[in-house]
């Protein structure tokens, strides 16, 4: 009986989700076409291709799923927003927002955006698309929200080739910065309600990045190279500098969140930086942080943050948000593994978004399903320190950087 109230529930939410998008595709022979689609990317074909995926719905060729995905007339951008609308509704508020890029290996030249690129996803430069995502994670789940194709210059100055890949006119080049701070506008605008964000190094060293997510109101724990630079009229020092300088009793061990193998526990350390009187609110209504993250196995190990927070937040909260960012990380293996984010054969640049959006509603199936059994987790409770001498000194119950005074110039943050 238990495995049949199973079925049943998932037959339920993907019914559900189904009647949630039909709108989204005009004529009835589509929206079957497309169930059948996001049904083969949740179901058991070793490879998620147009071939096994057509097998596997009991089409006699794949051609009624390469029209879907090339050629037939609806909007992936609008079913983009129904899943966004999906994720924020069965995830529930407060979350993270994360942001992220991932490489789709591919042979040729022609698929729209390859090229020979660094992607983490081999570790090394190698031929491939790279996609930007974003992805929205609560105690309950996560799940990806927004896409966008990255497309080189080698790509956007040649106009035929984009014109061959079937790429907009209007698309011109865009950094991945860039495309970061379209999918956070959008996100935002649109009542993903997230509370957070959060960014490797490749995003939080970006001040445009940062100062917007500011403007958003959102709090933010995002990487940071040891070389980024925090500047003051006092001086300017990287941010290693700082670190090396904090008192032994400023570090402390909290965990960053739950890995394959248990809670995993850091040893961490965090200052505020001094209100900026020019350009803050008084009484500020957030405090800017820096912060950093050392192994317990290897001290050379460390990590380095930029944080933007409501007063009164405990560091536990901070080191919370920070290890949120593995989220995406666990988003791109399960669409891939489990609903074959990266097993399309479509070489266009609108197959690109339409197989993209059809994966993402999949894994937001799968997603919601999960939540609905899983409690809310509390983050870790703060641990007392004691004080410490100058530049790192305590009080209110957490650790400032006396020594920065910021400089009153016409750039409004005091992390560039």
């Amino acid at each position: 009986m238990e495995g049949i109230a199973e079925v049943g529930c998932w037959v339920e939410e993907l019914e559900s989700t189904f009647a949630r998008v039909a709108g989204r595709f005009a004529r009835a022979d589509l929206r079957w076409r497309m169930r059948d689609y996001v049904r083969g990317l949740l179901g058991q074909a070793a490879r998620k291709n147009g071939w096994q995926l057509a097998e596997w719905a009991g089409h006699r060729t794949p051609d009624g799923f390469q029209r879907l995905l090339n050629s037939s007339v609806w909007d992936a951008d609008a079913l983009r927003d129904d899943v966004r609308a999906y994720v924020g509704e069965r995830l529930g508020p407060g979350g993270v927002l994360i942001i992220d890029d991932t490489g789709f290996i591919k042979k040729g030249t022609t698929s729209a955006g390859v090229g020979r690129q660094y992607t983490g996803t081999s570790g090394k430069i190698d031929n491939c698309q790279i996609g930007v995502f974003a992805a929205y994670a609560t105690s309950l789940g996560r799940a990806l929200v927004d896409r966008e194709l990255y497309l080189p210059k080698s790509w956007t100055s040649d106009r035929e080739r984009c014109r061959a890949a079937k790429v907009p006119d209007e698309r011109g080049f865009a950094t991945k910065g860039e495309m970061a701070r379209d999918l956070v506008r959008r996100c935002i605008t649109a009542g993903l309600p997230a509370a957070w964000v959060t960014a490797d190094e490749a995003y939080g060293q970006d001040w445009h990045f940062r100062r917007l997510l500011e403007q958003l109101g959102l709090g933010y724990v995002v990487a940071v190279p040891k070389s980024q630079q925090i500047k003051s009229l006092a001086g300017t020092w990287r941010i290693d500098q700082l670190i090396e300088d904090a008192p032994a009793d400023a570090w402390q061990k909290l965990s960053c969140g739950d890995g394959a193998k248990g809670p995993r526990v850091y040893d961490w350390a965090a200052a505020k930086l001094p209100v900026n009187v020019v350009f803050d609110s008084d009484p500020p209504t957030h405090h800017r942080w820096l912060m950093a993250r050392r192994s317990l196995s290897d001290p050379s190990e460390l990590a380095y943050y930029l944080a933007y927070a409501p007063v009164g937040v405990e560091i536990a909260e901070l080191v919370r948000i920070a290890g949120s960012r593995w989220a995406i990380e666990e988003s791109f293996q399960a669409a891939k593994n489990e609903c074959g984010l990266d097993q399309y054969e479509v070489r266009r640049y609108t197959g690109w978004y339409r197989h993209i959006t059809l994966a993402m509603l999949a894994h937001a199936v799968l997603a919601a399903l999960a939540a609905q059994d899983r409690d809310a987790i509390k983050g870790a409770a703060e641990t007392d320190r004691s004080s410490s001498h100058s530049p790192w000194q305590r009080s209110a119950g957490s650790w400032t950087l006396s020594c920065l005074t910021h400089e009153p110039t016409a750039t409004p943050s005091p992390m560039h």
